[in-house]
């Protein structure tokens, strides 16, 4: 099965924050791999440099977490895949146009929904609140 998750929970995953623990005990019981795009790439990358930015994580904890992410690829808990971005924005354009005037979704909560349902993902892995109700709409399953 496929997963795909939103930067934001893997950020979770490899810096503390506020949904950190729900995160771990969430891979704890399902396992199994996670999709990586060069969108996580960047967006995760750039999440650390900005908590160094915030004052919220030294250079060296996001030097650490991008190391961590890098073994977790390595190690095949993440998979690298790419995306056919021309079909996920044309996706994308097309829930923005049908749902965004009632969730509420932000152009990136977009785009991570159609890239998971460009990959054909089988779940989708968002603490959003409105990138879970786009998700759910346009039918992923969603968790945690």
């Amino acid at each position: 099965m496929s997963r795909y998750a939103d930067s934001s929970f893997f950020v979770s995953c490899y810096v503390t924050d506020a949904n950190t623990p729900h995160a771990k005990a969430w891979l704890l019981r399902t396992g199994g791999p996670l999709v990586f795009t060069t969108l996580h790439a960047l967006e995760v990358r750039n999440a650390f440099k900005l908590g160094v930015f915030r004052g919220l994580i030294t250079a060296a904890d996001a030097a650490a977490a991008w190391a961590d992410v890098e073994t977790d690829l390595r190690r095949g808990r993440l998979v690298k895949q790419a995306v056919n971005w021309p079909v996920a924005l044309r996706v994308a354009a097309r829930f923005s146009d049908r749902h965004s005037a009632t969730t509420g979704t932000r152009s990136l909560d977009i785009l991570h929904v159609a890239a998971a349902k460009s990959l054909r993902a089988a779940e989708f892995v968002s603490f959003d609140g409105r990138q879970r109700t786009l998700a759910t709409i346009v039918g992923l399953r969603v968790a945690p």
